[in-house]
């Protein structure tokens, strides 16, 4: 089927089109995939820039579908205005899934055409509003693609009832020049997002050495770090109770609860069992997604940790008409985010932030307990309409940036707690300090409600 030119010359919002075009560098025949995806929303810019896919990751989700083409979209900006329009172009993928990645197999400088030779197209491409009045030809900007990923192996590809198609991979990194590996969960509904990742260490030295495919080493799991971004100073946030804490730990057998809303891999609900000592309730939407952290992640069930398979709103709802006073959390640990790709990962789904959500949270809470969530905002707007909500509900309101610009840490409290940002180091805020970057900690600062807006 041909393509008219005059499709590209309006900007329809979210159009999606793929199509395959003659490689303009190469004598031997061969195609390049071309994918052009128009923003969800309306834009003000005509802004229009191109991205060459990295040679051997054609085949990934964030390059070949929808959803990651979009993810791209809302994250890229030129002269920081957002795009009306993103192309893509690359090799044609040779299969749907995608496939195990080494960056030593591919030379970006010699595989991708040079750029003046795709200009024609991309300017065949661009809508009217691209080009000035005065008639001078607008210069489509390439814009680079980088990730740290080094190596990629692909160890199952699933589908969960709920999340749709999933992916378990395991990576080596270059961090400033520091080696590390990783094992990843990836969804394709927005594959751009690690939804889970734990570090991982080759079985032994000479074993890495001796063997020259990453799909050939074998791996141990190292739960003793917490690599996620965000999930740190989810952890730090608990030291806002920490004084209480302390005084229960008095206590002969006293041992603290929490309840993870959203258990993914469970990289954090083991760190709160093994490293804190925490009795841990994880809750998830999608058995699989459970299955598979228990594969490949190390997540067990056991006396300390106790995983159910549940919408997290209506667990919590229904935890809390039947919740006794000694059946309460110290730790509501939330970790949920939109399964909506067009509104870039936004977290928590607009579903949480409803008043008979957060207080069905406050009503499992003990009554010197901690709510600590990871929010992603979509806009500082939103984020200052969700603090209004919770200031709505609980009694004190704390908070972490993440320092990655993305993440925020939201930290709620029951009650007034006194000197919350003064305690002073126990046997468990010593610990929570050790397992724990105390720069994170250090950052906790108190949000008044004199100074958030009024809705």
């Amino acid at each position: 089927m041909s393509l008219n030119p005059s499709t590209f010359e309006t900007i329809v919002p979210s159009r999606y089109l793929t199509f395959s075009f003659p490689d303009p560098h190469r004598r031997r025949r061969r195609h390049l995939r071309v994918a052009v995806l128009d923003s969800p929303s309306a834009v003000i810019s005509a802004d229009v820039a191109a991205v060459w896919v990295p040679p051997g990751r054609e085949t990934d989700w964030i390059f070949s579908t929808f959803s990651g083409h979009l993810q791209l979209l809302l994250s890229s900006t030129t002269t920081n205005q957002p795009l009306s329009r993103l192309i893509l172009v690359g090799k044609t993928p040779s299969q749907p899934h995608p496939s195990s990645y080494n960056s030593d197999l591919h030379h970006p400088s010699s595989s991708a055409p040079p750029q003046q030779n795709l200009a024609p197209l991309l300017l065949a491409l661009s809508p009217k509003s691209a080009f000035l009045d005065n008639g001078e030809i607008p210069e489509i900007p390439f814009l680079i693609y980088e990730d740290d990923v080094v190596k990629s192996s692909v160890l199952e590809i699933c589908v969960g009832p709920c999340v749709g198609e999933m992916l378990v991979e395991n990576v080596e990194l270059e961090i400033d020049g520091v080696k590390e590996f990783r094992r990843r969960l990836r969804f394709k509904r927005m594959p751009n997002f690690v939804q889970s990742q734990i570090r991982i260490v080759p079985e032994s030295k000479s074993r890495f050495k001796n063997l020259p495919n990453f799909e050939d080493l074998y791996f141990e799991l190292d739960n003793g770090v917490l690599v996620q971004s965000y999930l740190s100073p989810m952890v730090g946030g608990i030291s806002v109770i920490s004084q209480f804490l302390e005084g229960q730990m008095k206590n002969i057998g006293f041992r603290p609860k929490a309840l993870c809303l959203g258990v993914g891999g469970g990289a954090l609900v083991g760190f709160l069992n093994a490293q804190l000592d925490f009795e841990v309730f994880g809750v998830d939407n999608d058995e699989v997604v459970i299955e598979i952290g228990k594969k490949y992640f190390g997540l067990e069930s056991n006396e300390f940790i106790h995983l159910f398979t549940d919408d997290a709103i209506k667990y919590v709802e229904t935890l809390a008409e039947n919740t006794i006073e000694g059946d309460k959390f110290h730790a509501v640990m939330v970790d949920l985010d939109s399964s909506d790709p067009t509104v870039s990962v936004c977290a928590p789904p607009m579903g949480f932030v409803r008043k008979s959500v957060l207080e069905a949270i406050r009503d499992v809470m003990h009554d010197e307990g901690v709510l600590v969530i990871n929010t992603i905002p979509s806009s500082k707007l939103d984020y200052e309409r969700l603090i209004c909500e919770f200031h709505g509900v609980f009694e004190e309101l704390y908070e972490i940036d993440t320092g990655n610009g993305d993440n925020f840490v939201l930290i709620a409290t029951k009650s007034k707690i006194e000197n919350a940002l003064e305690a002073n180091d126990g046997p468990f805020l010593s610990k929570l300090k050790s397992v724990v970057s105390r720069s994170y900690i250090d950052s906790i600062r108190k949000i008044s409600k004199k100074n958030t807006i009024a809705l």
